[in-house]
């Protein structure tokens, strides 16, 4: 049986509330005890010893405050071409990205990393040939970083599905061959979902219950936000964005069930303009998106 948590992509901190003590106090405040961790708190590329004395403060915190780790994923500044981008020495720098955030997510005990899969350029997208040779590149790289990861003892390698095939995964047949291919690594690739992602001109493609119902059982977080049909909003749960958004708990938390899915985070990925007046508005729409999945989501 399916068994859902309530939790935050700590996406929603960075750049607001970096500090440890901060974002971890504030999830015991909200009564969230599961997240997954952003590299832009601690950059994979900083110095070891960097890394890896934040790296104990943020343990310290997490520990003080009963929040636990539960996967690491690429933040904003992850949203990067790395093993698709067009030119080959920057591949291979994407992979050694890669194993070093591998590296920091075993160090702090969550037992998955992913980030985007492999984005395209307009121009290797649009040539067939070129499109297919990036997409089996990358997946020989995730299967060294698999091969890797299993060293380090996580469990899983993740990605996320995207709402536009040129950032790659938007479709179900693709997904489907990834996931395919994945299963038999060292340790397996696994879905990362996003509610707000969907092809838009793929039929059941832009329905985000069909993504769960499908992929339910072969993810372990799902990114959650409020949003409409015309983009990936990133709003949160607030009334006013509850009457323009299309995203109802019911109906999500069936989704998960009839996929028979295992444990699921459902991480609250919450986006505000750091522009006046948004920016003082950013900690409420936390605390009301808490409070309107509380009604379905115990924990």
């Amino acid at each position: 049986m399916s068994h859902i948590t309530l939790g935050f992509n700590c996406n929603c901190f960075t750049n607001r509330y970096d500090e440890p003590e901060v974002w971890t106090a504030l999830c015991r405040e909200m009564g969230i005890r599961a997240v997954m961790f952003s590299t832009d708190l601690i950059d994979p590329y900083w110095p070891w010893d960097l890394q890896r004395r934040m790296a104990d403060r943020t343990l310290e915190a997490c520990e003080k405050n009963r929040v636990s780790i539960i996967s690491s994923f690429g933040g904003h500044n992850g949203h990067q071409h790395y093993l698709g981008h067009p030119d080959k020495e920057c591949r291979k720098e994407a992979e050694r990205f890669f194993r070093q955030a591998i590296r920091q997510t075993a160090y702090i005990g969550a037992k998955s990393y992913g980030t985007c899969f492999a984005i395209q350029t307009v121009r290797t997208n649009s040539d067939d040939r070129l499109r297919r040779q990036v997409l089996e590149e990358a997946l020989e790289a995730y299967r060294r970083l698999a091969d890797y990861g299993a060293e380090m003892g996580l469990k899983a390698i993740a990605y996320e599905m995207t709402s536009v095939p040129r950032e790659m995964c938007a479709t179900f047949a693709e997904n489907d061959y990834v996931l395919e291919v994945g299963a038999g690594f060292a340790i397996p690739l696994r879905i990362c979902l996003d509610i707000g992602h969907r092809f838009a001109e793929g039929g059941p493609e832009a329905d985000h219950l069909a993504w769960i119902r499908r992929y339910g059982s072969k993810c372990d977080v799902i990114d959650c936000h409020q949003t409409d049909r015309e983009a990936s909003r990133h709003w949160p749960f607030s009334d006013e964005a509850n009457r323009k958004g299309i995203i109802r708990g019911p109906e999500v938390t069936s989704a998960i069930m009839e996929s028979l899915a295992g444990d699921i985070l459902l991480a609250f990925e919450i986006r505000t303009p750091a522009f006046f007046p948004h920016e003082d508005c950013h900690l409420n729409g936390l605390i009301e998106s808490v409070r309107y999945w509380r009604q379905w989501i115990a924990d």
